[in-house]
């Protein structure tokens, strides 16, 4: 008699119900649909990227998953709404939630056109907190348990010359996510929040074509750290099942390189409790921009 095989905890914390993955056209966000998915969830993958969220889906559905792609641009607050909106009318209520869609500039901060900026911040950080907003009223409404991760980055927890935009909005991301979890918690609300650290993974967020806007200069850098995360990355694959394997544990860290991320938030601890002048990594005078 064939034994019956173990169920794990995420599979039972996400082997049903509703998740929605911002991002999700690619990378991170494109990996933890896929294993969503895999885990029975029905799963919304919402990307500005129409045709990638499109491909996420078709590969759930060719495994037996259940998606729908939706295009959103998470820069616009209207979009978020619209979308919260239309999952609960549609599929119901939402047991998680992943804002995950991001972008990396580079450039020394002073050479990155304002719109640029904007855009980043608008993406990164923005897109995070009315992700929050659309979704958490509703989620509060259900009265059932939940989960939202927000992706961050080992970058929250230190500094690097010129990927300052990308560095100020992983910062911000890890802040908004430490109060966000004591506001529900004071709310006394069934609602797990997690702050998703990735640390390298394999991704295509140094890729040339996402350098609209950004100095020329900056080619270089942005090559070197592609080149970087294709040798030594972590599959995105991979990266998601742990990240929501840890979720469905109730972690608020969650990482996919807990070693680099204790290092680096020992290094940030000790930065401020010494009030120290910061230190070039070791990195970036490899990769200086020019």
């Amino acid at each position: 008699m064939r034994e019956k095989q173990a169920v794990t905890r995420d599979a039972e914390v996400f082997g049903g119900g509703v998740a929605v993955i911002t991002g999700a056209g690619s990378g991170i966000g494109a990996g933890l649909a896929r294993r969503a998915g895999a885990l029975g969830m029905t799963v919304i993958a919402a990307d500005i990227d129409e045709a990638g969220a499109g491909q996420t889906v078709a590969e759930i559905v060719a495994r037996g998953g259940r998606g729908e792609a939706v295009r959103v641009d998470v820069a616009r607050a209207e979009e978020l709404d619209a979308l919260a909106e239309h999952v609960f009318a549609r599929h119901g209520a939402v047991r998680l939630l992943v804002n995950n869609a991001g972008i990396e500039t580079v450039g020394y901060s002073w050479e990155i056109p304002a719109d640029r900026w904007d855009r980043t911040l608008a993406i990164n950080v923005h897109g995070v907190i009315h992700g929050v907003r659309a979704f958490v009223p509703r989620m509060l409404e259900t009265g059932q348990e939940c989960w939202i991760g927000n992706v961050t980055s080992v970058a929250a927890f230190g500094h690097m010359p010129a990927q300052t935009a990308y560095m100020v909005s992983k910062h911000a991301v890890q802040s908004f996510s430490e109060c966000l979890y004591l506001e529900l918690e004071l709310k006394q609300a069934p609602i797990h929040v997690s702050s998703i650290v990735p640390g390298t993974v394999r991704t295509a967020i140094f890729d040339a074509r996402n350098n609209a806007g950004e100095p020329a200069s900056a080619q270089g850098h942005r090559g070197a750290m592609a080149a970087m995360l294709d040798e030594h990355g972590m599959a995105a694959d991979d990266a998601a099942a742990l990240f929501l394997a840890q979720m469905a544990e109730g972690r608020f860290w969650v990482h996919s390189h807990p070693e680099m991320a204790e290092a680096m938030a020992a290094a940030r601890g000790a930065f401020l409790a010494g009030q120290l002048a910061p230190v070039m990594p070791e990195i970036a005078r490899h990769i200086a921009v020019e």
